[in-house]
């Protein structure tokens, strides 16, 4: 039994505005908020960050953002710096996710930078690593994941292990409703394990939580949450309903 804290961090994606969102919120607060088993983290649009940060006020519910540029300020236009994401009292920072790297053409050096970045400014990254259904179907997933996690992670010293989460996001399992079996997950947790252990050295590397992000629902996310290597979920479509993702919240309680 591992002595990581599941984390259960919720992607809104491009979804809900301020109003709405800080009713989800609310739900979920009245829910689990007060409960200290799972840690749990919520990732709003920027534009709601602020009527979220006020409705988990007093909660144990950790506020999330979505991105981060790794500059402190500058002439980068619809860009949010670290100390935007501070007043707010962000928590975690979703980095590197697949739609990132598809749409907007972020590489693993940008990526990196960005890691980086949130470490020093004392918020977490939770970098996201995974393969298309093409580079799974290649034989490439262990390659490909390992280079993203040493990519990612250049320059994050051993001490910083703690802080650190990874998200394993099968590229073929967001929103399609398609799900890697637990053991596909736990294989790709465990080589991220190992990799981990090279960057970081082997005592750090077990500190580090790894979330499964592929289409983890209520139905599938006691037996994912099983496997020794995954350690919560980076949770997408579930999370924008307050009933599934109390249920995934309740699913890693417990395993505890």
């Amino acid at each position: 039994m591992s002595n990581r804290k599941y984390l259960i961090a919720g992607n809104w994606k491009m979804n809900k505005t301020a109003c709405e969102g800080a009713e989800l919120a609310r739900q979920i607060v009245e829910a689990v908020g007060k409960q200290t088993s799972v840690a749990v983290c919520v990732c709003p649009t920027f534009t709601s960050l602020d009527a979220v940060s006020k409705a988990l006020d007093g909660s144990n519910i950790v506020l999330g953002a979505q991105n981060m540029h790794p500059k402190a300020s500058g002439a980068y236009t619809g860009e949010i710096a670290a100390d935007m994401l501070r007043q707010f009292f962000v928590g975690y920072v979703i980095l590197g996710h697949s739609e990132r790297r598809q749409y907007f053409g972020e590489t693993d050096a940008f990526v990196n930078e960005k890691v980086l970045a949130t470490l020093a400014n004392n918020m977490r990254p939770i970098l996201c690593v995974g393969e298309t259904l093409e580079e799974r179907e290649a034989g490439k997933t262990i390659e490909l994941v390992s280079a993203q996690v040493k990519e990612g992670l250049k320059g994050v010293k051993g001490e910083q292990a703690e802080n650190v989460v990874v998200a394993y996001e099968p590229i073929w399992a967001i929103g399609t409703g398609k799900t890697a079996t637990p053991a596909m997950a736990q294989e790709v947790h465990a080589a991220i394990r190992v990799v981990l252990k090279e960057v970081l050295g082997a005592a750090q590397a077990e500190k580090v939580r790894i979330l499964y992000g592929g289409s983890m629902k209520p139905d599938n996310a006691d037996a994912l949450l099983a496997e020794p290597d995954i350690d919560g979920g980076l949770i997408g479509g579930a999370a924008l309903d307050a009933k599934s993702f109390v249920s995934l919240v309740e699913s890693a309680a417990k395993q505890g």
